[in-house]
């Protein structure tokens, strides 16, 4: 039966919208708005309920240690600030471990380069067979020549196929993106060790532009003469 009566249509119950005389008081609220207001402000409800047996239910004599270390921003719990939480060794032990790591991708980025420039070279510098030709004069030397350089050119153009033209143009572009690769990582590897040997012991300052030598866009620095013992 309740089948047959969900077949059967139903008249739409239309709610009415805000008169015109009410207009300035805005939208008149819908069943549906209704819902979503409800639920919302249940879910508050249930929250704020929980809160507060928590709050009841509390050991007095709990403790951790994040009670002493964070602060609360604006309701929010910040821990303390970690600046000083390694020593100047492990520090320094850090800073030569991330040093070794660019240097060692420094070293790989050189072979893979050097190993893809000896194959292409190997590619272009295939053998070709000589001709000798002789002509009468310098114009018919000029003909000779230019019909020549055609005739090779079209026969290299046609003695390699198309995929490995491609793989070759893809392998020309790999090399100069792992050159610039290589660059990037020089530059890197100069700051690290730079960074590295200021946070070293010893006096040290940072030279004026009139006291520099050979001028640079970089910072030069110049350490003070200690005698070893």
């Amino acid at each position: 039966m309740s089948s047959l009566r969900n077949a059967i249509p139903r008249k739409a119950h239309k709610e009415r919208s805000q008169p015109q005389s009410r207009k300035k008081f805005g939208h008149l609220e819908k069943h549906k708005d209704y819902v979503v207001r409800a639920k919302a402000f249940h879910q508050k409800e249930e929250a704020l309920q929980k809160l507060k047996e928590k709050a009841a239910f509390r050991n007095p004599d709990e403790f951790y240690f994040k009670m002493i270390k964070t602060s609360t921003v604006g309701g929010v719990h910040r821990l303390e600030s970690e600046a000083n939480k390694y020593t100047h060794d492990e520090l320094m032990l850090m800073k030569t471990q991330d040093i070794g790591y660019i240097l060692q991708k420094l070293q790989s980025e050189k072979n893979k380069i050097e190993k893809l420039t000896t194959t292409l070279h190997s590619l272009d510098n295939h053998t070709s067979n000589k001709h000798t030709y002789y002509a009468e004069d310098r114009e018919e030397a000029k003909s000779i020549r230019s019909q020549s350089a055609r005739k090779v050119a079209v026969r290299a153009s046609e003695d390699i196929p198309d995929h490995i033209k491609r793989k070759t143009a893809a392998s020309y572009r790999e090399v100069e993106a792992r050159k610039s690769r290589v660059q990037e990582l020089e530059k890197l590897y100069m700051d690290m060790a730079m960074q590295k040997e200021l946070q070293k012991k010893g006096r040290k300052r940072k030279l004026r532009e009139d006291e520099i030598v050979c001028p640079t866009s970089k910072p030069v620095y110049k350490w003070r003469a200690e005698r070893k013992r």
